[in-house]
């Protein structure tokens, strides 16, 4: 596919900018909710679950350690649920299996706010702990794709990045209030209380938020070029779709989109859940301040996200995300040294611009692969890409630096990791092609271009 069509005229996208902002309202809400449990879960493992599902050692390290391995099962879980609701959405739509997915999603997470301690079923409270995970993740899994294409297949192309970096902005915004539920229950109880039952109520909230977020998202519309290619393949049944077929016909894609996750995805859990580990084991950082430091850090990287996605259509796909990952790859140099002096101010500014150097690389994603993919395995493509990477960078990221601080007592060992990562990161942008601008029908012509060449080499 050249990118020089991109000057064809596609048809005038169905949303206009009030239709627009509607999609991208509604693609928010669900996203928020689904990623406040998501995070939830992250924040609680870091406070409260190495010490309430996991036997004590001695040493404070070890159950968080073990908290973050129950964490990763829904990292590997992710992968999984994106091939099967991957599935589904290129083959139902992407708005029943939004629905599908937030439902899921709402009552693992209210059911972990039900679960008893080590101290009152032993090992079973971890495995039921893990189980409620791993369906947690799987729904999530299916979550991400569905969410930022349903966007971008509506978006103009000349202002995809941006309004495709919204649901992007969200997760922030998911993470902001499972913070401040979370500030908000260590501030007013005891260490006791909140340790005992506090922090269930953050969890019991999603079994509310959980029917906004379903609610508006029957509200949404398929996006046409969708409609259309369904209605294509149904008639013709010539085409094939799925992960299968993506997998098939479409491997550099899918390892493309890993490579880019790769960096981005690493950073993130080092910044929202190892600077927490780091701060609090090794400078006895208070919860509540660390908490309050995420805060505004989550608000400043929603801020920012939105206007990485201009320059995303300004600048190109490839320059702004290369800017991100070089960026990412110094962010540890200067941000641990800043923890260690254990100002407050400082500690948040090193908070806040990792964050928003990982806008750099996370804000264009939506745009990027989408237009990686053809529409009839799109959902899958994006899904598999995203989601499969999570297993070998966001699972193990605080898991293995949490393991090298307390073997070297150093955060250089981490530094060096994400040096690696947004290497890798690096290369894969490099191997990109500039699709500022391209149209998503350009994508399915070229991609039936290539049907039609190999059934004609067939024949």
């Amino acid at each position: 596919m050249s990118v020089d069509a991109r000057s064809a005229t596609p048809p005038a996208p169905a949303s206009g900018g009030s239709g627009l902002k509607k999609i991208v309202a509604a693609s928010m809400v669900g996203t928020v909710v689904e990623w406040y449990e998501f995070f939830l879960y992250a924040t609680a493992a870091t406070l409260v679950f190495g010490k309430y599902f996991f036997p004590a050692t001695g040493n404070e390290l070890d159950g968080i350690i073990q908290a973050f391995l129950t964490y990763a099962v829904g990292f590997v879980a992710r992968p999984l649920g994106g091939i099967v609701f991957g599935q589904i959405g290129d083959k139902l739509g992407r708005k029943p299996t939004l629905q599908l997915t937030i439902i899921i999603i709402g009552v693992s997470t209210f059911l972990m706010g039900c679960l008893p301690g080590f101290a009152e079923i032993g090992y079973l409270a971890p495995a039921l702990l893990v189980v409620l995970r791993f369906i947690q993740g799987f729904a999530l899994g299916g979550e991400w794709g569905g969410a930022v294409l349903l966007v971008a297949e509506h978006s103009p192309k000349e202002s995809r990045g941006f309004w495709s970096s919204w649901p992007q902005s969200a997760v922030p915004v998911g993470n902001l209030l499972a913070t401040l539920v979370l500030y908000i229950m260590s501030s007013v109880l005891s260490s006791a209380d909140f340790l005992s039952w506090g922090w269930r109520v953050a969890f019991w909230l999603s079994a509310v938020i959980v029917f906004v977020g379903y609610y508006i998202r029957t509200h949404v519309s398929e996006s046409p070029i969708f409609l259309e290619t369904k209605a294509k393949m149904e008639q013709e049944q010539t085409a094939s779709f799925g992960v299968g077929e993506v997998i098939r016909k479409y491997p550099k894609g899918i390892l493309q989109a890993m490579g880019l996750r790769f960096g981005e995805n690493i950073m993130y859990y080092i910044v929202v859940s190892f600077a927490i580990v780091y701060l609090k084991s090794v400078h006895k950082y208070d919860t509540s301040s660390l908490l309050f430091a995420l805060l505004i850090a989550h608000v400043i990287h929603f801020l920012v996200i939105p206007q990485v996605g201009r320059l995303v259509d300004s600048w190109g796909r490839k320059p702004v995300y290369m800017v991100g990952a070089i960026a990412g790859a110094t962010w540890p140099f200067f941000a641990f040294p800043m923890f260690d002096t254990r100002n407050p101010v400082i500690i948040v500014l090193a908070v806040t611009l990792g964050l928003c150097i990982h806008a750099f690389m996370y804000a264009g994603q939506p745009a990027i692969m989408s237009e990686l993919f053809p529409t009839r395995m799109r959902y899958a493509g994006v899904s598999l890409g995203s989601q499969v990477t999570s297993i070998f960078a966001g699972s193990l990221a605080p898991l293995l630096a949490t393991q090298w601080l307390k073997d070297t007592g150093s955060w250089v060992p981490t530094a060096i990791y994400l040096v690696v990562a947004c290497a890798v990161t690096a290369a894969a942008v490099f191997s990109l092609k500039e699709t500022k601008g391209i149209a998503l029908e350009e994508v399915d012509r070229a991609d039936a271009e290539r049907e039609e060449l190999a059934l004609a080499s067939v024949r």
